[in-house]
C-alpha cells in the first residue's frame, strides 16, 4: 500500500466544497468581521489615533488600537523556536515596518469593516528608516548562530591559500531579491469565545505552535486555547506561525464575547507575512584543470528586520554538496526597517543553490568541461565538513539518469550556437540537496469493533496529501483496505506534532503512525492469543500476518473487529511518536539529505530576449516514496517555483517608506499555465534506513532546490549572457545578445 499512487482520499470533499477551511467555519452566533489597518510609514511612532468617525460608522462594534488593546506577553527568546513564541500586536505606538497593524475595525459585515477602516485617522512621528539593502552593507553583523544552533560560519583548511594555488578560479557576486509565499488561501481565522476558552479556527501549518503562540500572547493557559485547522489552502512557510490577524481576532472576540472573523487581503499579505530576505552572495571556487575543486567559499549577506532577527540558512547546503579540502561559509545580516523575514519554501537551500549552482556552471565553462561531469568529479565520499558518512546519497545517479532521459548529449558546449528559427536554444543543469529533519511528533490509532481504524494527530494537511499518505501507512500497518481507515487531523486536542513544514511533515507523521500501528498490532495479538474464544488462542504470534482486515497465524484467522469486540468493545488504541533529531543517534552519526538533478531547456528570442521554458526534468533520490502521485505533484510544484525564482519573482521596495511597490499578483509576477510546458519529475527507488524505520525522507521542498539555477544556466547556454542579479529579465539579457544578421 505504501508507495502506491492512491488518489487523494480528501479529493471528493475538496472538489465538492465539503472541505471546510478556516474562514468558512460557522460556530455559534453570527460572526462579526474584522479588517486590519496597516501603518503607512516604515519607521516611527504613532502620536495620535482618531477613531470618532469609525465608531459612528454603520455596523461598527469595536475599534482596537494600542490605546485599548489588552496587555500581552512579550517574545520569549528562551523558547527555542520562533513559531511557539508570543506575537504581540498593537502592543505599543512604535512602528517597525510599513504595513504593521495599527488598528482593527470590527463590524457586522466585512464590507462595513473595510469601509470603516478607511476612516481611521492615524498621526505619526516618522523617523528616518533604513530601506536600501545595497546601501547599508557596511552595517552587516555576524549572528550568534543559525536555526537549531547551527554555526553561522564554518571553515575547513585554508580557502585563500587554496584559491591562490588553483589553476582555474571563479569569484563572483550574485544577488537574490525579496520573495513571497503567496498560497491560494490567505491567512484567515474565526475565533469563537467559549466562557474563558477560545476556539480558534485558523489556517496554520503547526497547530501546537499556533496554540502556544496565542496563549503566550494573550497570557492564557494553553489548555484554554483550542485550535482547529482541518484543511489549509497552501502555506509554503507563511503559516508556520500565526500572525497579527489571528491575535487581533482573538482580542476582539474576548472583548465582545462574539465570534470574530479576520482574513488578510492579498495586498495585505505583502506587508504582513512571510518575505524571503534579499541577499548578496559571493561564491569563490578554485579547481585544478581536471575539474577537481581545491577550494570553495560561500559568503552570504542578507537583510533582517531591525527588531526581529531572522536568518535564512543560505550557505548551509554548500557545506555538504561538493568535495574540496579548503572550505569556508559565512552569514551576515543587514538590519533594515523592512518587513521581518520568515521561512519561504526551502529556506536557505532555494536562494543558496540558485547561486552556488550558477557558479559551478561558470566554473565548468571556464574549464571547458561538461557541467554534469564536473559535478560528478567532485562527489564527496563523506560529508566534507562534518566528516561523517552519508546515510543514503545518490546524487551521481540522479545526474546520470537525468542526463540520459533528458538527452543531455545534444547540448552544445559553446553558448549561443543552437538555433530554432528566431529562438536561441540552451540546456542547463543543476544539482539539488536538501537536509532531512525530524521533530517530535505523536499520533494515535484506534481500532473500533466495526474494524475501522481512526488515526488522530494535530498534524496538518496544507494541500500536500497528508490525509492520503497517513491512510496508506495505517492501512499497510494494520492490513486494512484504505476505505477502512479514517484520518483526523488539525485539532489541538489530538496528539501534538511539529506540523507541516521544512519537508519534515510526511516523514515525522508517517513514522509516528507506523509506530502506533506496530503497538496496536501487539495489543491485538496479545488479546487474541490469550482469549480462549479466539481461533488464535495459544498460537505463536511471531508469524502473524495482517491482511484484508483480519490477522492469520498458521492457517487460523480472525477479523480484527471481532478481537476488539470481545476484548475492548469501546475500541483499542495505541500511540506512536518520533523524537527531536538531536535525540536520535543517526542524525549525529550520518549526514541525512535528499538529492536531485534538474535539467532545463529554454528558448530565448534572438531579437527581443524573451525567455521561454521549453521543457524541464528533475530526477530525485528521496528514500522510500509514500505515494507516487502526491510526491510527483510536490516535486513538480517546487520545480515550477524554481522557474519563477529564476525568471519572475522580485519584491521591489519603495525607498521612501519601506513598503513593497508591487504588492499584488498583477505586479508580483509568478508563472501561469502558459509559462510551464513539458515538465516531469522522476523518483529513484530508495530506502534510507538511517532516516527512520520506514526509510522515507521529506521531499516537499526539494523540487525548488537548484531548479532556478538549471534555468539560469540554460539561459547562459542559449545566449552567452550570464545574469547574476536575479531574476533574469529581458532588460538584463538584451544588451548582451549576439548580433543577428539583418
Amino acid at each position: 500500500m505504501i508507495g502506491q499512487a492512491l488518489n487523494r482520499v480528501d479529493g471528493p470533499l475538496k472538489v465538492t466544497g465539503g472541505a471546510t477551511y478556516a474562514y468558512e467555519f460557522r460556530d455559534g452566533d453570527q460572526p462579526l468581521y474584522g479588517f486590519v489597518v496597516g501603518a503607512t510609514i516604515g519607521r516611527g511612532r504613532i502620536t495620535g489615533i482618531d477613531t470618532t468617525r469609525v465608531e459612528s460608522s454603520p455596523g461598527v462594534h469595536l475599534v482596537l488600537t494600542h490605546q485599548n488593546a489588552p496587555a500581552q506577553g512579550a517574545r520569549d527568546l528562551s523558547v527555542p523556536f520562533e513559531y511557539w513564541r508570543a506575537y504581540p500586536t498593537l502592543s505599543s505606538p512604535d512602528v517597525h515596518h510599513h504595513g504593521e497593524p495599527v488598528a482593527l475595525v470590527v463590524a457586522a459585515t466585512f464590507e462595513q469593516a473595510r469601509t470603516a477602516a478607511n476612516l481611521v485617522d492615524v498621526e505619526y512621528a516618522a523617523e528616518q528608516g533604513s530601506y536600501d539593502f545595497a546601501a547599508c552593507q557596511d552595517q552587516a553583523y555576524a549572528p550568534e548562530s543559525l536555526i537549531f544552533g547551527i554555526p553561522a560560519d564554518t571553515a575547513v583548511g585554508d580557502v585563500d591559500a587554496g584559491l591562490r594555488t588553483a589553476e582555474v578560479q571563479v569569484d563572483e557576486w550574485y544577488t537574490t531579491p525579496y520573495e513571497f509565499s503567496q498560497p491560494m488561501e490567505p491567512p484567515a481565522c474565526l475565533v469563537v469565545p467559549d466562557g474563558d476558552d477560545l476556539v480558534v479556527y485558523t489556517s496554520c501549518q503547526i497547530v501546537d505552535a499556533a496554540r502556544a503562540s496565542i496563549a503566550a500572547t494573550l497570557e492564557l493557559d494553553p489548555e484554554r486555547v483550542h485550535v482547529v485547522t482541518q484543511y489549509v489552502g497552501g502555506g509554503f512557510g507563511s503559516k508556520l506561525r500565526i500572525h497579527g490577524e489571528t491575535i487581533l481576532a482573538a482580542m476582539a472576540a474576548r472583548a465582545l464575547q462574539r465570534p470574530v472573523k479576520v482574513a488578510l487581503t492579498r495586498q495585505q499579505m505583502f506587508s504582513s507575512v512571510s518575505v524571503r530576505p534579499t541577499s548578496s552572495q559571493r561564491v569563490r571556487l578554485g579547481a585544478e584543470r581536471d575539474g577537481r575543486l581545491v577550494a570553495i567559499a560561500h559568503e552570504v549577506t542578507m537583510h533582517t528586520n531591525r527588531h526581529v532577527e531572522f536568518i535564512e540558512p543560505t550557505a548551509t547546503a554548500t557545506r555538504s554538496l561538493y568535495a574540496a579540502p579548503n572550505r569556508l561559509t559565512s552569514t551576515r545580516l543587514v538590519p533594515l526597517d523592512v518587513l521581518r523575514g520568515e521561512d519561504v519554501r526551502a529556506p536557505g537551500e532555494a536562494p543558496g543553490l540558485l547561486v552556488v549552482e550558477s557558479a559551478v556552471d561558470e566554473l565548468a565553462h571556464a574549464l571547458g568541461m561538461d557541467p554534469v561531469e564536473l559535478r560528478i568529479r567532485n562527489e564527496p565520499t563523506v560529508d566534507p565538513e562534518r566528516g561523517v558518512p552519508y546515510s543514503d546519497r545518490h546524487l551521481v545517479e540522479c545526474l546520470r539518469d537525468g542526463a540520459d532521459r533528458f538527452g543531455w548529449e545534444r547540448r552544445l558546449p559553446e553558448p549561443a550556437r543552437r538555433r530554432d528559427g528566431r529562438w536561441l536554444v540552451g540546456y542547463g543543469v543543476a544539482a539539488a540537496i536538501r537536509v532531512h529533519l525530524q521533530g517530535p511528533t505523536k499520533a494515535a490509532v484506534r481500532l473500533g469493533p466495526d474494524g475501522i481504524a481512526v488515526v488522530e494527530s494535530d498534524m496538518t494537511d496544507i494541500g500536500t496529501g497528508t490525509y492520503t499518505i497517513l491512510t496508506q501507512v495505517a492501512a499497510e500497518g494494520l492490513g486494512l483496505p484504505p476505505d477502512r481507515v479514517r484520518v483526523e487531523l488539525g485539532r489541538s486536542e489530538f496528539p501534538p506534532s511539529v506540523g507541516s513544514g521544512g519537508s519534515w511533515g510526511a516523514g515525522n507523521s508517517s513514522t509516528a503512525v507506523h509506530h502506533a500501528c506496530t503497538a496496536l498490532r501487539e495489543k491485538l495479538l496479545a488479546a487474541a492469543s490469550s482469549d480462549v474464544r479466539s481461533p488464535l488462542h495459544g498460537l505463536d504470534t511471531a508469524g502473524a500476518v495482517f491482511s484484508g482486515g483480519s490477522v492469520s497465524i498458521d492457517g487460523a484467522s480472525e477479523a480484527l473487529g471481532e478481537i476488539v469486540t470481545r476484548n475492548c468493545p469501546e475500541g483499542l488504541e495505541a500511540e506512536g511518536e518520533t523524537v527531536l533529531l538531536t535525540e536520535e543517534p543517526n542524525y549525529g552519526a550520518y549526514a541525512i539529505h535528499t538529492y536531485g538533478a534538474h535539467f532545463a531547456e529554454v528558448g530565448v528570442d534572438a531579437d527581443t530576449a524573451e525567455i521561454r521554458l521549453r521543457r524541464m526534468l528533475g530526477v530525485f533520490s528521496v528514500g522510500r516514496v509514500l505515494n507516487a502521485k502526491t510526491a510527483r505533484s510536490q516535486l513538480i510544484g517546487g520545480m515550477i517555483w524554481g522557474v519563477s525564482q529564476a525568471l519572475a519573482e522580485e519584491g521591489v521596495v519603495d525607498m521612501r517608506s519601506g513598503g513593497f511597490v508591487n504588492r499584488d499578483l498583477a505586479q508580483y509576477l509568478v508563472p501561469v499555465h502558459a509559462d510551464i510546458p513539458e515538465i516531469d519529475a522522476v523518483m529513484l527507488d530508495g530506502f534510507d534506513d538511517k532516516a527512520n524505520v520506514l526509510g522515507v525522507k521529506g521531499l516537499g521542498e526539494l523540487g525548488i532546490c537548484g531548479a532556478g539555477a538549471a534555468v539560469a544556466n540554460a539561459v547562459f547556454n542559449a545566449t552567452g549572457v550570464r545574469v547574476r542579479d536575479f531574476p533574469i529579465t529581458i532588460e538584463k539579457v538584451l544588451p548582451g545578445l549576439p548580433l543577428t544578421e539583418v
